[in-house]
């Protein structure tokens, strides 16, 4: 099954979303926020990561710059879980390579949706 690198500084919200994602059969890792996340990725080397926005020493649009610059970190895809929810934000992490930015709180059967959909998409190539 997937990896999946989950990046959240809320630990409420990153337990609540390793919990569900392990239940759907994922292996979780988590990270507190983008800088841990980045040393975890590099380690890891996941088939997805799950990010918040806002988040101390290294927000999630600095985490997707660093990603993209490290040639086996920019084949990662991203999915943006945030409460961000200004649209000029959302453009702006989907024109930087974000795969997807789910607004949070939202049903979290769309972050599995999103997931799936990135997941099988990278399977077709």
């Amino acid at each position: 099954m997937a990896i999946i690198l989950i990046i959240e500084d809320n630990k409420v919200v990153r337990e609540n979303t390793a919990e569900l994602l392990e239940l759907e059969g994922y292996e979780i890792i988590v990270a507190k926020n983008g800088k841990d996340g980045l040393e975890k990725m590099e380690n890891s080397l996941p088939d997805l990561v799950v990010c918040d926005m806002l988040m101390p020493e290294m927000d999630g649009l600095q985490l997707l710059a660093h990603m993209g610059n490290s040639p086996h970190l920019k084949t990662i895809p991203l999915i943006f879980f945030s409460a961000k929810s200004e649209k000029k934000e959302i453009k702006n992490a989907l024109d930087n390579g974000a795969y997807d930015y789910i607004v949070k709180p939202s049903d979290l059967e769309d972050l599995i949706s999103s997931i799936q959909r990135c997941l099988l998409s990278r399977k077709e190539f």
